[in-house]
């Protein structure tokens, strides 16, 4: 296979893993409330649902090893914790919310049937894939990701070249960072955690390349798909800016994306749609329960018998959670995300940098600061954010739910500081 057909694959591998649920539903409402700030809301979207997932990649290039590679220079306790929060989180929001999306825009409207059978459908064909994983990337590279692209490409194609560029007023206090918040709803920066593995490990069943290769083929294939989820992001986002009066302003998210597809496509509206959310949300089930049975393999001696339990488990907690609908599961995904997320963006950073940016030292203290400072806004949407009164006006940026991001900078230069002082201490002696 010549490098850029292998690259090709692989990026529309790693786009519809990435292409799931909130993906789908997410942007088009950030566009219809943002009016002519539109454009700014995309760059903070994107920063935490495109960068932040694509330098997930790139690290994994880099380490080409697992999600516990990640954490392991705090130490191995921390990075066990942390790989098992992040795939009890996975297989227990983001997997499930794929089932009731597809639910909602796919089977609702032409059936009268409960959201558990979905599930159950649903969660029984996630399952056939993950056990025939080894076809995995060309199945995912060749036939899904082409079609999700298509249709989303006819989607927003029409909007833009039938409808008048007028823009409403921008419905948000803050554009940028609440786009910077709403794109933690994608899950796509522990995606890239979940499914970058994923990809590592279908590499490494189909190619003898050398590190080097699949460095480079990953670091291409990450770029290539980074590119590809900002623009569907922008043409969402647009579109649904474009049609600020069309809607009643309280509209849900899922119920917006019906209707900018049935304002595009017509009477082919619910076809077409269905059709996009059954391959998107599916596609990152698969995804995140390869990932988390992977993981577990990995920890029991590459035993098969741990892959497949887990993903009997996985699909089953799918099952479980994805009869409910979309909005409750977002409601309860918010509080973990707000813990959880910022601690892995600092990680996926610290492992994109050079190594001597990021020592151990540097690694433990900006992960200490970034876990502290992380709670209050973990309080705050739990409804306890009483308790943080007296401390939220010390700390920067924590009325925009981003209290974390100062500390974790300022600790990550002052440590680098130390350890340059300690290493020159050293050499002294």
């Amino acid at each position: 296979m010549n490098k850029t057909k292998e690259t090709l694959i692989t990026a529309f591998a790693l786009f519809s893993l990435f292409f799931g649920a909130g993906n789908l539903i997410l942007p088009p409402l950030l566009g219809f409330k943002s009016g002519n700030l539109w454009w700014l809301v995309t760059l903070g979207f994107c920063i935490s649902a495109v960068l932040i997932p694509i330098m997930g990649i790139l690290a994994h290039a880099k380490l080409q090893g697992t999600i516990f590679d990640f954490g392991k220079k705090v130490s191995p306790t921390f990075s066990l914790v942390y790989s098992v929060i992040i795939y009890a989180i996975s297989v227990s929001l983001p997997s499930p919310r794929t089932a009731s999306v597809t639910h909602e825009i796919a089977i609702q409207p032409f059936f009268e049937t409960p959201y558990l059978l979905t599930s159950i459908i649903y969660f029984a064909l996630v399952f056939l894939f993950v056990i025939n994983r080894s076809k995995l990337l060309d199945i995912l590279g060749k036939i899904l990701t082409p079609a999700i692209i298509l249709i989303l490409l006819l989607i927003i194609g029409t909007t833009l070249f039938y409808e008048d560029f007028n823009f409403g007023v921008s419905q948000f206090k803050s554009p940028f960072t609440d786009a910077i918040l709403e794109g933690y709803q994608t899950f796509d920066a522990i995606g890239a955690v979940v499914v970058g593995g994923v990809i590592i490990v279908s590499i490494n069943l189909k190619s003898t390349g050398s590190y080097a290769e699949k460095k480079s083929l990953i670091r291409r294939a990450g770029w290539l798909g980074g590119l590809s989820l900002f623009l569907i992001y922008a043409g969402l986002i647009l579109s649904g800016a474009l049609m600020f009066n069309r809607f009643d302003p309280e509209i849900t998210r899922v119920a917006l994306l019906t209707g900018i597809s049935t304002n595009t496509l017509g009477g082919t509206a619910n076809l077409f749609l269905s059709l996009l959310v059954s391959l998107a949300c599916f596609t990152t089930a698969v995804g995140v329960v390869t990932g988390t049975a992977d993981f577990m393999k990995s920890r029991f001696k590459e035993s098969q018998s741990a892959y497949t339990i887990t993903a009997v488990i996985g699909c089953l907690l799918g099952v479980l959670m994805g009869q409910f609908d979309v909005a409750y599961i977002i409601a309860v995904a918010l509080p973990a995300l707000m813990f959880i997320y910022p601690i892995t963006i600092v990680l996926i950073l610290l492992n994109v940098v050079r190594e001597k940016w990021a020592t151990a030292f540097v690694f433990r203290a900006v992960i200490l600061m970034t876990t502290i400072f992380s709670i209050p806004d973990f309080m705050n949407s739990i409804s306890l954010g009483s308790y943080m009164e007296k401390i939220n006006p010390f700390i920067p940026l924590s009325d925009y739910s981003l209290g974390w991001v100062l500390p974790a900078f300022a600790t990550f230069i002052i440590a680098n500081l130390i350890e340059q002082k300690s290493t020159k201490t050293k050499g002294n002696q």
